[in-house]
């Protein structure tokens, strides 16, 4: 009886200590992670809001930029990233100048809101003062006379609408892309375009032109939508009269500067097999703060590959790429990939669409590799994200991926509002929403996770050809 109560009392004694003992908390798992950050990622925010705050705009190929590139690489070993590096490479730099002006001399006189277009000429400070000829898209440009325009100013409007998918920025970009070479093959000293935007703001809309070989740039500018529908009716009103514009755009070269690409990697626990690779770009135009373009894809890219890496090391590594002097002529892409051609990149993907909700999942393996496609599109549809028909192209910033032939995925994101804000003075922090910008977080943790512990090669098979980026 003595030693049962004996063992009763040292029963009872250790009973309040294995009760005090917390239970063993679970492993993290990937679904968890994204599960967290559609709830509540602070990390995104965390990126997005310093560098707009801390740097604002970042020209390419600017001190502006370089103080960009030294906030990433900050930031990136701040938050655990590995491997973390500025790469430099030269490229010939464009600056805007002074604000553009533009006034219709006659008949109407009044002035308009304009804003140089990149790698355009100046027309010095003085500016120059002509006729303009309207055209009410590029065809009818093409269609003009040789020599038509000369001594005159072309200007070149154009019907953009908003669209889910953005496909109308392919159907009226070549108003900003192409009408100025055409223009001053034809004899024109100018050429302004209506906006290649979606708003009614009185905005304009940059972004970059180019110059056919053997053409001399011209100066170029892009008008607010609404002065650019004003100029319109005065064409309408003027009955055959002249129009008169005095322009004044003083951009310059500043010749070859230095920009770089900024890196960082979660090491993976097999580093030999080729890593998947995460695109943004880090620079954005001078007139807003570069928020949604791209300061917002670097902060979900970033931020997925974080939340990755707090479900377990991954098999294999994950490197973000945030590129540099995109915006001018991907330089920082072409860099990247002359430097890194010969390291197979496992698949590639690039958030470059703003921060509004991720509604499409493309690859370029759906028909080569339709296990994986499917088991991504399951993983997302949580999200509410479909699993789409067409095949993945990838972003602008990935153009190693592209030139290896490999596994391209496309996160669609919805651009109903996207060229509202698109290269002008409001592409600002208080543009994002932070509820979609968790959703993108969460999709790209799904998705890279999946991808980052894929044992077997991506891509089977030659993959489909691909479109070429448009900026």
């Amino acid at each position: 009886m003595k030693k049962t109560l004996t063992a009763l009392c040292a029963i009872l004694i250790a009973a309040p200590a294995t009760a005090n003992v917390p239970p063993a908390q679970p492993r993290p798992t990937l679904e968890n992670q994204a599960d967290m950050a559609l709830a509540n990622d602070g990390v995104a925010w965390d990126f997005v809001e310093g560098i707009t705050t801390e740097v604002g705009q970042r020209q390419a190929g600017t001190e502006a930029e370089a103080r960009g590139r030294a906030w990433a690489v900050q930031w990136l070993r701040a938050n655990g990233f590995a491997n973390v590096a500025d790469e430099p490479y030269m490229m010939s730099t464009w600056v805007p100048g002074e604000p553009g002006r533009a006034e219709i001399v006659s008949p109407f006189p009044q002035s308009l809101a304009v804003a140089p277009l990149g790698d355009t000429a100046s027309t010095g400070p003085e500016g120059i003062t002509a006729e303009v000829v309207m055209f009410r898209n590029v065809a009818e440009l093409v269609a003009a006379p040789e020599g038509s325009l000369k001594g005159k100013i072309a200007f070149v409007s154009n019907t953009m609408t908003p669209t889910q998918d953005g496909s109308q920025y392919g159907f009226a970009g070549p108003t900003r892309w192409v009408a100025a070479g055409i223009a001053a093959q034809k004899g024109a000293l100018a050429t302004v375009i209506k906006s290649v935007g979606t708003d009614d703001h009185r905005n304009p809309h940059t972004g970059g032109t180019t110059f056919p070989e053997g053409v001399t740039p011209t100066p170029a500018g892009a008008l607010s939508n609404p002065d650019a529908a004003n100029l319109e009716r005065m064409f309408a009103r003027a009955k055959g009269k002249p129009i008169t514009m005095k322009l004044v755009l003083t951009p310059r070269f500043l010749g070859e500067t230095q920009s770089g690409n900024v890196v960082g990697e979660i090491v993976g626990r097999n580093p030999s097999l080729p890593p998947v690779l995460l695109a943004c770009h880090l620079d954005s135009w001078w007139l807003g703060t570069g928020a949604i373009d791209d300061g917002a894809g670097c902060a979900i890219i970033a931020a997925a590959a974080s939340r990755v890496a707090k479900a377990g090391q991954p098999l294999r590594t994950i490197r973000v790429l945030f590129a540099g002097a995109e915006e001018t002529g991907l330089w920082g892409s072409k860099a990247y990939s002359a430097a890194h051609i010969d390291e197979p990149i496992a698949v590639g993907l690039e958030s470059d669409f703003g921060a509004d909700r991720i509604w499409r999942f493309d690859s370029n393996f759906r028909e080569t590799n339709p296990a994986l496609h499917k088991k991504i599109a399951a993983a997302v549809a949580r999200f509410g994200v479909s699993s789409g028909n067409d095949v993945a192209t990838g972003g602008a910033d990935i153009n190693i991926v592209r030139d290896q032939k490999g596994a391209l995925i496309d996160l669609q994101q919805d651009g109903t509002r996207y060229f509202d804000l698109h290269h002008t003075p409001d592409d600002t922090l208080d543009k994002i929403d932070i509820v979609q910008l968790r959703q993108n977080v969460a999709v790209w943790t799904q998705v890279v996770g999946i991808l980052a512990n894929e044992p077997a090669p991506i891509l089977t098979g030659a993959p489909s050809p691909s479109a070429p980026p448009i900026m």
